[in-house]
């Protein structure tokens, strides 16, 4: 394919969210798998609140117009074919973004509307996939509106409810940003406290003992593909930041788990990528229980493509290239388009 014929790929980044910083490793870990593939020219587009910029040079960023998702360099203007969204929060994570997209006839590489604003919700996924049979734990949802003076109360029955040691998280973000492992009812308000900083909502979560994996997968017409598990094993109190993004975890592709439960991992995970709908790569959180139970944690379908994350581990364990299976998702979206 000649160079002015190439794909114009606009990889999206930022956004409003404490997962600012990671969405940026992202898209730079993006672009970089992208770069063998010649069919494409991509080019890195911020986003921070109304502030939209396209990177066109080394320092140089041009203002975007938000009218049709362009930009005008060297007097040209310069449109896109395609938008790789790499966002982890609002308004890349939860479907806003993906309805202006929409809006505009943009083609874009995750699900659509409503799986990005159910999925975002954890409480309300997790519920919903629990109607098909996917074990989750007991949890109790919390909205800032409907918070009372005087938590005590509310801290008691939310113990009698999911027992202790429990979790306590915002239900409207990732990177393990607002999360805290409780262990006594007095430290309840605090961490109800300090996941309400990341969101309007929030989970309290029971605790499950067991082995923590991860799988990813993606579909085209053509194909079905379900990623070698990864087992996460951290000294931290959970997999929180620090164990995520500055090395305090071993991270362990494939999984050591038995090859029978391996694969109702990876048809669980298909399953609930057929279930909800989903397009381009997801990832799925489990914990393995007593007698290897698969428990449900969470499904994220902008999972991080940093040069660490799962998903790029998982590809290279599968003998795979992420630019290839980047590309597969790329042209699978534009031919329905």
């Amino acid at each position: 394919m000649i160079a002015n014929m190439k794909r114009k790929i606009a990889i999206v980044a930022g956004g409003d969210s404490s997962e600012y910083e990671v969405s940026l490793r992202s898209a730079a870990g993006i672009q970089s798998f992208l770069s063998d593939q010649q069919q494409y020219l991509t080019t890195i587009v911020l986003l921070r609140g109304q502030d939209w910029r396209a990177h066109v040079g080394e320092d140089e960023w041009v203002v975007m117009d938000k009218n049709d998702f362009s930009y005008v360099y060297n007097g040209e203007k310069q449109k896109f074919d395609f938008a790789y969204i790499t966002i982890h929060g609002t308004p890349g994570e939860n479907g806003l973004l993906q309805g202006y997209f929409d809006m505009i006839g943009m083609p874009y590489s995750c699900c659509g509307v409503l799986v990005a604003a159910m999925t975002f919700n954890k409480y309300t996924c997790n519920h919903y996939l629990k109607v098909f049979g996917v074990r989750v734990a007991e949890s109790v949802l919390l909205r800032r509106e409907a918070m009372c003076d005087g938590l005590g109360a509310r801290g008691k029955d939310i113990v009698e409810k999911v027992g202790l040691p429990c979790f306590i998280k915002t239900n409207v973000g990732g990177s393990s940003f607002g999360v805290t492992k409780v262990k006594t009812e007095d430290e309840v308000e605090p961490a109800i406290a300090k996941a309400f900083a990341e969101g309007d909502e929030v989970i309290c979560e029971a605790y499950m003992k067991g082995v923590e994996i991860t799988c990813g997968a993606y579909k085209t017409r053509e194909k079905a593909v379900a990623f070698p598990i990864t087992e996460v094993v951290t000294s931290n109190e959970f997999f929180d930041y620090d164990a995520k993004y500055n090395g305090q975890v071993d991270e362990i592709t494939p999984a050591r788990i038995p090859d029978e439960v391996r694969d109702e991992v990876q048809a669980l995970t298909l399953k609930i990528y057929d279930i909800l709908g989903c397009n381009g790569i997801i990832r799925v959180d489990y914990i393995l229980t007593e007698n290897w139970t698969i428990n449900l944690l969470e499904v994220n379908t902008t999972p991080g493509m940093t040069a660490t994350s799962f998903i790029p581990q998982q590809v290279r364990a599968a003998g795979l290239n992420i630019g290839q299976v980047l590309s597969e998702i790329i042209e699978n979206t534009l031919k329905t388009k």
